[in-house]
């Protein structure tokens, strides 16, 4: 694919640089990998990373940080996200820097990139603007942030991904293990096995996950108020929703909103 060998030659073609990119090139790419470790930040809406084992959901006032040579591809769906990309030459990283992340923008991360959001490009070693990103990357390790938690697991498995797709578009109704289980033919057993191989991760954590992915977007994309966020997606309990929302996204679904 033409778009991304240019990519690809974009963000490799000088190893030593800091390239700060703010166009939509990756969206809806294959897979693909950088010599270069990726900061990706994002704004307005919801994004998601794709890798072999995991799909990232990165929301508003967020950053992902990607490894160099991590294979990964981006989605997201609505025109009025805004991201930027900066990517930082391969040196020597360990701790923070050898792991994939998703943290919110703190308030000095915000300054720093309000500061330089005229930049676009390649800027060298030797530049002030070269030693201000490196700055900026630096800062990411030492703001000890909590990540943010949906990771929802992926599978190859044709069994378990019908299963999943069945219930993906009912989660205002009373899922349970038994019900799927039943719906599909299975034991519950087998149906708790399945998840815990293919997915490691049991069924109750993946629909909480799903649950709290879905009213993120109907927050984002509607204007429903809270209670009827909750039971559009299948709690009663208004409490236990704000909870689990607070649980997975370390805020409250009314901050989020506010965000």
């Amino acid at each position: 694919m033409k778009v991304l060998s240019k990519l690809i030659s974009i963000v490799d073609q000088n190893p030593d640089s800091i390239l700060v990119m703010r166009q939509q090139m990756e969206q809806r790419l294959p897979v693909h990998q950088h010599r270069k470790a990726q900061l990706l930040l994002v704004y307005g809406g919801i994004a998601y990373l794709q890798t072999g084992e995991k799909d990232f959901y990165i929301p508003s006032h967020h950053y992902i940080w990607i490894p160099k040579n991590y294979p990964h591809n981006l989605m997201f769906n609505t025109q009025d996200l805004y991201i930027i990309n900066i990517y930082f030459p391969d040196k020597k990283a360990d701790g923070f820097y050898d792991e994939l992340g998703i943290y919110p923008v703190s308030n000095l991360l915000a300054e720093m990139l309000s500061f330089s959001d005229k930049w676009q490009g390649d800027y060298c070693k030797g530049s002030w603007e070269f030693e201000f990103l490196l700055t900026l990357k630096g800062v990411l390790a030492k703001e000890n942030l909590k990540k943010f938690s949906i990771q929802l697991p992926t599978t190859d498995d044709k069994r378990l991904n019908a299963i999943t797709d069945r219930f993906k578009n009912r989660l205002n109704e009373n899922l349970s293990l038994d019900s799927i289980a039943s719906q599909s033919g299975m034991s519950v057993r087998s149906l708790t096995r399945l998840f815990q191989t293919k997915l490691h991760i049991t069924f109750v954590q993946y629909l909480k996950m799903l649950r709290i992915i879905r009213a993120m977007e109907l927050i984002k994309d509607t204007d429903l108020n809270m209670t009827q966020i909750a039971y559009e997606i299948g709690y009663s309990n208004i409490a236990a929703f704000s909870n689990n929302f607070q649980q997975l996204t370390n805020m409250r679904p009314t901050e989020f909103k506010t965000k």
